[in-house]
């Protein structure tokens, strides 16, 4: 196989619309089976309380968008799922494996979280790449080191991955070169490089000037096209409306309404969903 690095760079648009394929048609024949489970998820810094008994439940192959104005509680969820923040209480299950819960929320297990962790890749606001090391490095580092993947093997996994995202002539490349989208683009392939069975996304784009962000929604909708599994808090409305087949709105730590796109969006019921789409839109 001809290494994707050395060929000429394919234009981004030409290498997103090879990620593009329909989705998997078992997910639409077989009954899908639970990929993330909440139930009464708490969360308190201090005396405020953040979370106050969130449930959301995320099927194989769902892409669920999250909004809701700041201080709504959607990045403290997503944190919590993936333990980078400890909840209060509530159970937290992955692929139908409860996480261990100690009575004030801290895991009981630690091993337990960090194989979970493995199958939950998040993306964060800030594109956290490690700065002194080139965008294969940052590919490669957790397949390496955590998952204990041959370091031949994960070289030619992230060049497939940088390739895929548009980055294959970029691969040597420090983070400080590269423009914010391009950043960002090197950690979603690096996410992937986990092969997650979730993928968790707190606001790709709120960190990038208004021209990158669409070189990045375009690589989440490819993800999104491929039936993988997505929680993406966002303040993208059109692009929320477009890729996800289940929206939730958070308003002060409780889900406030939820459903398909087309209701929430088009007939929304609560007047506090209405007034905050009246004021994004």
């Amino acid at each position: 196989m001809p290494d994707p690095a050395a060929a000429d760079p394919a234009p981004l648009s030409t290498t997103i619309e090879a990620v593009l394929v329909s989705p998997n048609e078992d997910t639409q024949v077989a009954p899908r089976a639970e990929a993330i489970r909440v139930d009464n998820l708490h969360k308190s810094f201090g005396s405020l309380e953040v979370l106050k008994g969130v449930s959301l439940t995320a099927k194989q192959g769902d892409v669920v968008a999250i909004i809701g104005g700041s201080g709504s509680g959607k990045s403290t969820m997503l944190r919590c799922i993936n333990f980078l923040e400890t909840p209060n209480s509530g159970e937290i299950k992955i692929a139908g494996e409860k996480i261990a819960m100690r009575s004030d929320g801290r895991p009981a297990d630690r091993r337990q979280i960090e194989r979970i962790r493995t199958r939950l890749a998040m993306v964060f606001q800030q594109f956290n790449l490690w700065t002194h090391r080139t965008l294969l490095e940052n590919v490669i580092e957790v397949p390496v080191h955590v998952l204990k993947t041959p370091r031949s093997e994960a070289i030619i996994r992230a060049r497939e991955l940088l390739a895929r995202v548009g980055l294959g002539d970029k691969a040597d490349a420090f983070p400080a070169f590269l423009s914010g989208g391009q950043q960002q683009r090197a950690a979603i392939a690096r996410a992937l490089a986990v092969d997650p069975s979730v993928m968790l996304f707190d606001e790709p784009t709120s960190a990038l000037d208004p021209e990158l962000v669409g070189e990045v929604l375009t690589v989440i909708r490819g993800l999104a096209s491929e039936g993988r599994t997505m929680l993406l808090v966002t303040h993208e409305m059109k692009f929320a409306r477009e890729v996800a087949n289940h929206v939730v709105y958070l308003f002060e730590g409780l889900i406030e309404e939820q459903g398909p796109p087309s209701e929430v969006f088009g007939n929304p019921k609560s007047e506090r969903l209405k007034q905050f789409l009246s004021s994004v839109t």
